[in-house]
């Protein structure tokens, strides 16, 4: 099986905790989630959607046709109702939408309207619905949650009644759902009851509405798997590899990651500041990495750009840091809640002069996790900025994984023990060692006096004009790049791995890109790492390959541009998609084929 839930609304209407109690209710009753979220930028008002796949077999990306559609308000029906199934359900709020639902036929090849006929009688509309097999549930939401919680705020739980009422869950999975998610955060009043009460009344009206519904799930429950976005496992990847402190400026997509870092601050011992802008994010960031403790940042786009001077100074410094890069579309505000993967470049060229970083690109919430406590390991071992590289898409979706194995992070520090230091008689901050890597101590850490300047400097960290100096120290932090380079993350390679089709991607197009692989037997590649450039490893896993085409979220391609660039390769297609929405797996797959 495998079932689609999409909710609309107004923004501010609370779509996304009814998702999030829903795909946390399937989760338990023993089905894979996945989410999507379509906001626009504003409070309150304007269009807002939640997506949520549910199956018994794992998910990785969303597709149509819609199997449920839930609408608040009128432009959500608009906007989907040929976008649901032949035999699903839409169900409407009757109090926001007086006239009569007249369904429209579902193109099964475009998902889209066929016929502009809209009959007006009740005689022609059963016809209709004869005729397109899908069923229209109107249930007066406003009136069902003034009866039942005095407020028309429980409107969102009479709606998650009737859904979980129409697939045939057990209600109990939902009420405990409920309980937790308003018990932890209403710890006054009857908020829970009155939420669980609506729900049981949308539940059984639905019930007694379509006693034969053809959906009843099979529960297995099951309480051993999260439901966590990417942002989310971003900031456990950042406390799980020791991060103690964090700044930043609130900027979506990568609000998230703050949030949640001032969540857990106090329970982790985590220092988290807002600060004023992103230019004093930065600079908190790299003073705290100085002083000894490890330390992270992230912005979007608008932001990156005032941290860039603060990027070079990390560079010339050689101060460990590890920046969280969410990408929307932009230039300037563009489209600031929706997803686009524009920014590869950007953080592989932004920086004034020429020195060393990684970028990574995790694919879903699981490889956000391993991928930022890899970074850190990365950045101080090496004394660089890397990246790690976000979308909204990925920032803001749910999906259900194992817990993450704390067991695998390496915690290393790469700073000099005072045993170490007692034993050096002269300390040099940044001495020219054949790797570029010079010993690291901290301010106070001994007698040793511990230097640096972001002019060129000395070995000991002064100041200096010395052009031979200056070549020399160019040349000592470009030599990072040797090992770096020998440690990349080699792309992986599913599917049909030895079909002459390959697929290609990075960040969060990774599950799309390997449904549609699977769909189609072609082979899925996939960047975690796109810089330093896994060269050798992308030439032997393509060796063969007759058909290459790289997918992704801009308008020029970024990474086919810099495949081409790194390997000389020419036979090398785009798919590219950016009006500030992910692909879903039906349509990439009808892209592919075309």
């Amino acid at each position: 099986m495998d079932y689609s839930i999409k909710i609309g609304g107004e923004a501010g209407q609370g779509l996304q905790s009814i998702g999030l109690i829903l795909a946390k209710t399937f989760n338990r009753a023993g089905y894979h989630i996945f989410t999507v979220q379509d906001y626009e930028s504003r409070i309150r008002g304007g269009h807002s959607a939640f997506y949520l796949r549910f199956s018994d077999k794992p998910v990785e990306a969303s597709s149509t046709p819609i199997t449920f559609l839930v609408c608040f308000d009128k432009p959500t029906l608009s906007l989907y109702q040929t976008d649901v199934s032949p035999s699903g359900y839409i169900i409407y709020n009757s109090d926001a939408i007086k006239e009569e639902v007249r369904l429209k036929p579902f193109d099964e090849v475009n998902g889209r309207e066929l016929a502009t006929a809209r009959p007006r009688s009740a005689t022609k509309r059963t016809k209709q619905l004869e005729r397109t097999g899908r069923h229209s549930v109107p249930v007066p939401l406003d009136t069902l949650a003034l009866q039942t919680g005095n407020d028309k705020i429980y409107a969102n739980s009479i709606a998650l009644g009737a859904v979980i009422g129409l697939v045939g869950c057990d209600f109990n999975i939902l009420s405990a759902t409920l309980a937790e998610f308003f018990g932890g955060k209403h710890k006054q009043g009857d908020v829970v009851e009155k939420n669980i009460l609506s729900a049981k009344t949308g539940f059984e009206l639905i019930r007694n509405k379509f006693p034969q519904c053809p959906f009843p799930l099979a529960v297995k429950p099951r309480n051993n798997r999260m439901v966590i976005t990417g942002s989310e496992a971003i900031a456990l990847g950042a406390l799980a590899a020791g991060c103690k402190f964090y700044s930043g400026y609130p900027m979506t997509p990568s609000t998230g990651i703050l949030n949640y870092m001032a969540h857990a601050a106090d329970k982790m011992g985590v220092v988290v500041e807002q600060a004023e802008d992103e230019i004093a994010a930065i600079n908190m960031a790299l003073g705290a990495s100085y002083a000894g403790v490890q330390a992270m940042t992230a912005t979007s786009g608008g932001g990156f750009a005032l941290m860039i001077e603060g990027l070079s100074l990390a560079a010339m410094t050689e101060t460990p840091i590890v920046i969280a890069l969410g990408q929307r579309p932009a230039p300037a505000t563009g489209l600031p809640t929706r997803t686009e993967q524009a920014d590869l470049e950007y953080a592989l060229y932004a920086g004034h002069g020429e020195f060393p970083r990684a970028i990574f690109t995790p694919g879903n919430a699981q490889q956000c996790f391993y991928l930022t406590a890899h970074a850190f390991q990365i950045a101080e071992k090496y004394q660089i900025p890397v990246f790690v590289l976000t979308d909204q898409y990925l920032a803001d979706s749910y999906q259900d994984f194992e817990p993450f194995d704390i067991s695998r992070i390496d915690a290393t520090r790469y700073i000099m023990t005072d045993g170490e230091l007692s034993s050096v008689k002269e300390y040099k901050r940044h001495a020219l060692t054949p790797s570029g890597i010079s010993p690291r101590a901290l301010p106070g850490q001994s007698q040793h006096l511990v230097i640096t300047d972001s002019d060129e400097h000395t070995e000991d960290g002064h100041l200096t004009e010395d052009l031979q100096v200056r070549t020399q120290m160019v040349d000592k932090r470009l030599r990072k790049y040797e090992a770096l380079s020998k440690e990349v993350i080699a792309p992986s390679l599913e599917a049909n791995t030895k079909a002459k089709t390959i697929l290609v991607s990075w960040g969060s197009n990774y599950g799309v890109v390997k449904e549609a692989a699977q769909a189609l037997d072609y082979a899925a590649l996939h960047f975690q790492q796109v810089w330093p450039f896994p060269k050798d490893d992308f030439l032997r896993l393509t060796q063969g390959a007759q058909r290459i085409i790289v997918i992704e979220n801009n308008a020029t391609g970024q990474l086919a541009r810099l495949i081409k660039s790194q390997t000389g390769l020419t036979n090398i297609s785009s798919i590219n998609k950016y009006n500030g929405l992910p692909f879903t797996t039906d349509e990439l797959t009808a892209k592919i084929t075309k």
